[in-house]
Order: structure tokens, then C-alpha cells, then sequence
């Protein structure tokens, strides 16, 4: 598994293809803007970062010229340019692969272990531990102190989501967007329910938190348990 940081401002590529890699067993998150991404690439290291050109704020070009000035991360350019110029010109200003629209899943995740393996960059580890809380991604399975928690498979990609982001805010609109992929609105509540069914499998409420702690107005942190 690796750890991946997709910029894609088109929302019916950008939520198809996170969720494709996610099945494929990569820890994946997705940002809109240039800005966006330098910020994530900055803040989270990730493995590789997939990039399009047509971003809304900032040309991709520019963006990969930003990233590699403060970043070695492997850069995969994905876009629906295909003039051998710009794929030249791309390459030379420090991406590691050009892939042109339309693309299949499969394809870009061999593009990503390929150019994983020629950097030398190993996957990160597929298990996840927080405390007595470990995730595998790859399987699909939880345990809590070594007992098997048994999840929906929304609960296990909320949990998943909360973990690969252990010790940070998450947002209720990062939520929805990221693991329900739907707009924020009214449909916020579900996040409500969903994490109350989650404390209660890990043995938990919400005025006695272990793992999930409700920022108020802001949103939840999964975080190691205080020692009692």
C-alpha cells in the first residue's frame, strides 16, 4: 500500500479513480486546487502525488515547478493534454511518468508501482496502529486490542479515513466528501450516526471517548486513548 495524494479539480474523475485505488488497497486523499495540494504534499509526505494540469487556480506545470522546489515526492502528471511538447516540457520540469486521459484504474496504479519501484520508495506498512487499534487497509480488518471489531463496510472506510489521518481534525465536509462522495448539506447527520455506531463497537461514547474525540464546530480526531 501506498500512500497517495491525488490533485484533480474534476469531481467525475476525482471520486471514480479515489475510490478505485482505495480498493486497491492505497491510502488516498483528494484535493481540488494547486494551493490545496501543495499544502496536503507538504503537510502529509505522501508516497506519490497524481497530478492534472487543468487545474482551476494554477496550471499544473506550475504547480510541479512549486513542488519540486521543496519536495522530492515521486509525481505522476495525469491529463488529458497529449501534444508531445507538453509531455516533454513536463517531464523535464520533474515529473517521474505522463499519463493521458482516458485512463483505466489499473492502469495508473502499475504507472505507481512502477515508478514507486524506481525510486527505490517501499509502499508503506498496510497496517495502521493507533494504540490497541490497528487497521489493514489491504484486508479489510480491524482488530482492538487483538479482538477482531466487526465493521460495515462504510464503518471500516470512515474508521480507515480517520486513521490515515491519526492525531488531525477531520472536517464533517472531508467526510462526506471523501468516503460518502456527496456534497455537505444537510446529509451531515450521517456522519453523526455513523461514528456513533463506531464508538459503540469500540467499546466508547461520546462523553467518554477513547479513539474518536468530537472537536466541537470543527470536527472529530481519532487520537491514542489517554492511560486510565
Amino acid at each position: 500500500m501506498a500512500r497517495l495524494l491525488l490533485i484533480e479539480d474534476d469531481v467525475t474523475i476525482r471520486t471514480p479513480l479515489l475510490r478505485a485505488l482505495r480498493e486497491r488497497g492505497h491510502a488516498v486523499a483528494a484535493v481540488g486546487t494547486a494551493l490545496e495540494g501543495m499544502q496536503a504534499a507538504l503537510a502529509d509526505r505522501p508516497d506519490l502525488v497524481v497530478l492534472d494540469l487543468g487545474l482551476p487556480d494554477l496550471d499544473g506545470r506550475e504547480t510541479l515547478r512549486m513542488l519540486r522546489a521543496v519536495s522530492r515526492v515521486p509525481v505522476i502528471v495525469a491529463t488529458a493534454r497529449d501534444d508531445e511538447t507538453e509531455i516533454v516540457r513536463v517531464l523535464d520540469a520533474g515529473a517521474d511518468d505522463y499519463l493521458v486521459k482516458p485512463f483505466t484504474a489499473a492502469q495508473l496504479d502499475a504507472r505507481i508501482r512502477a515508478v514507486l519501484r524506481r525510486g527505490g520508495a517501499a509502499p508503506a506498512d498496510p497496517t495502521i496502529t493507533v494504540g490497541e487499534l490497528s487497521i489493514d487497509p489491504a484486508a479489510r480488518v480491524v482488530r482492538l486490542a487483538g479482538t477482531t471489531v466487526e465493521l460495515t463496510p462504510r464503518e471500516f472506510d470512515l474508521l480507515h479515513h480517520l486513521a490515515a489521518r491519526a492525531g488531525q481534525v477531520v472536517t464533517k465536509r472531508e467526510l462526506l466528501t471523501e468516503v460518502w462522495q456527496i456534497p455537505y448539506g444537510g446529509a451531515d447527520k450521517t456522519v453523526d450516526v455513523h461514528l456513533s455506531w463506531l464508538r459503540r463497537k469500540l467499546g466508547e461514547t461520546a462523553t467518554e471517548p477513547r479513539y474518536l474525540h468530537t472537536v466541537r464546530g470543527v470536527g472529530v480526531r481519532l487520537g491514542e486513548p489517554e492511560p486510565r
